[in-house]
């Protein structure tokens, strides 16, 4: 292949590689940011510098493989293949991927060397006018020429000693600062087992670049061919391989696209979800605190209220143990100290004073009480929207101002649930309002009083308590109602239980005439007959109460219960309201 020959391999350039700030990823290693030295590339095709590769730290790792390695170098010879073992390997961590990489038998320096980076390299030191570079045969003086035919880099004195020789007389020469538009000017590629023999030609066996005196040696037999000749072929299967790559990429860019554009959305809707809680907290938090003050602004003008309260029975007390006390003073002073004259001349006085005083009313108890207390479950409606929780409550249920009421306040059935309903008020016989007391209700047999009754309390939040129990069988039954251990008005009370309620068998008619149909044998419990052979009762006839009434126990309510005391007749039973 010539030299002014583009590489096959030209896509190499857009794999990722590290690099340094301001610095081309190509021509710098990714640990000591310096120029490449015997750079090596990775399985992960990324380029290291070998003296920063052999400063890593190794670990071991168990492989399974057999001689042929993809990490191999590209001058070792051929190997006989051997069966895969268990054994243990060496290997080190990419620094730029963290990719595990398996070091081969010779370790870091067996690795592939990444002449491309080499190859950027003198590209690279062209760009500065050859600083840094030094003549490849003496390896002393500075760079000035370049025989493009050798590939090799040459001082003054090198290069007249290159163009004196008979063999070099006539390669081309170049001077150094005419190079820097070219695209390759590495230096040639030579065999690791033959360090004087370039590669040229390619072993297909071993799928692997060898020298001349490789061929003849230890690949002797084995098919090759010269790398000009091969390229074309293993260059299009690589293509065809990045072909098939490239798809991945897209896709990938297209997943990373989308994910960075989610992630963005996903930002976007967290910072508008934390400002709408930001925003619905703050507002609570007003609200709480707005209410929280109202609460405290009611429990102060509480306070205020019951304190001028007590103040105030305080004076009136204390006016009138005043008054009691100068009463008192002076008739006993009179008594022990006037004469009978004096005392029958004020007695009048004194006599009305006394009087007046005995007859003054007071209370020995404080005219209130100090019952307030918080209650922070109990709803407390809205504020700002918001719905707020927690009431002061300064009422106190009295028992005796508590009532009863309901239906089956005195009477129920058996094996049927029957319910009232109490009333809790407090000491101003209004209602308290809201629930929470101490509620106690015992429902007893009176000839089982060891047998009380399962009895249900709901509490309806109001100041109101249904009260259900269910009576097992007919009789008299005591029914305690108490609130803090007191009974309330008309507790304890009796409760007749009676035996379950009877349903009528029979019609509720005006005349077993008409809701039969006008059958003959239709009967009726009224007694009541028809001329014509007709059994029942009808309008104006015999027996006919007058109005409408059961045909079979003859009661005249319609809800109420049968007493009949048995099941009605069979044409009773066929008779219909029409």
């Amino acid at each position: 292949m010539s030299e002014n020959k583009k590489p096959i391999l030209g896509f190499v350039h857009k794999l990722p590689r590290a690099s340094a700030p301001g610095n081309s990823g190509k021509t710098h290693c990714p640990l000591c940011m310096r120029l490449f030295k015997a750079p090596r590339l990775l399985p992960c095709l990324h380029t290291v510098c070998t003296t920063c590769l052999e400063k890593l730290e190794p670990f071991s790792v168990v492989d399974i493989r057999g001689a042929d390695s993809d990490t191999s170098s590209e001058g070792s010879v051929s190997q006989e293949h051997k069966p895969q073992s268990l054994q243990r390997q060496i290997g080190i961590l990419c620094p730029v991927c963290d990719a595990q990489v398996d070091l081969p038998m010779g370790g870091v320096k067996a690795l592939t060397i990444d002449h491309l980076a080499l190859n950027d390299v003198m590209l690279e030191s062209l760009r500065g006018e050859g600083q840094g570079l030094v003549c490849d045969l003496c390896s002393d003086r500075q760079v000035e020429k370049r025989c493009q035919t050798c590939r090799a880099n040459l001082c003054q004195f090198c290069c007249q000693a290159h163009r004196r020789q008979k063999k070099t007389t006539y390669h081309t020469m170049v001077d150094l600062k005419d190079l820097k538009g070219y695209s390759r000017v590495g230096k040639p590629i030579l065999c690791s087992s033959h360090p004087a023999e370039e590669l040229r030609l390619f072993c297909e066996l071993c799928d692997r670049p060898v020298c001349r005196d490789c061929i003849v040696g230890d690949h002797r037999e084995h098919p090759y061919d010269f790398t000009s000749n091969v390229i074309h072929k293993y260059g299009n299967s690589v293509r065809e391989l990045l072909k098939s790559t490239q798809p991945h990429m897209e896709a990938l860019e297209e997943a990373l696209t989308q994910i960075t554009e989610l992630n963005c959305t996903l930002q976007a809707r967290v910072e508008a979800v934390a400002a709408d809680v930001r925003a619905f907290s703050e507002g609570y938090i007003k609200a709480i605190e707005e209410h929280r003050d109202k609460l405290l602004k009611q429990l102060e003008d509480i306070r205020v209220q019951k304190e001028n309260s007590l103040q105030l029975q305080k004076a009136q007390v204390e006016q009138l143990l005043a008054d009691l006390h100068t009463g008192v003073e002076f008739t006993e002073h009179l008594l022990t100290s006037g004469s009978d004259l004096e005392i029958l001349i004020t007695k009048g006085v004194v006599v009305e004073r006394l009087r007046k005083l005995n007859r003054v009313e007071y209370s020995t108890r404080p005219g209130i009480n100090d019952r307030i207390c918080f209650s922070p479950r109990e709803k407390a409606g809205q504020c700002h929207g918001y719905e707020v929780y927690g009431t002061i409550n300064t009422k106190e249920v009295d028992p005796a101002k508590c009532v009863l009421q309901g239906e089956d306040l005195h009477r129920a059935r058996e094996k049927q649930t029957a319910s009232f309903t109490l009333f809790c008020k407090d000491t101003a016989g209004e209602s308290m309002g809201r629930g929470g007391d101490n509620i106690h209700v015992t429902v007893v047999p009176k000839d089982k009083k060891d047998s009380p009754v399962r009895t249900v309390i709901q509490d309806n939040k109001d100041g109101t308590y249904c009260v259900s129990y269910t009576p097992k069988e007919p009789g008299i039954y005591t029914v305690w109602v108490c609130v803090k251990e007191q009974h309330v008005q008309g507790s304890p009370f009796t409760v007749t239980v009676r035996r379950r309620h009877r349903p009528h068998p029979g019609v509720f008619h005006c005349c077993a005439f008409c809701s039969s149909g006008g059958q003959k044998n239709a009967r009726c419990a009224c007694g009541g007959t028809m001329p014509g052979g007709y059994l029942g009762c009808g309008h104006g006839h015999k027996g006919h109460p007058g109005r409408p009434h059961w045909s079979c126990c003859g009661k005249f309510i319609e809800k109420s219960e049968c007493t009949s005391g048995q099941s009605a007749p069979r044409s009773l039973l066929r008779t219909v309201a029409l």
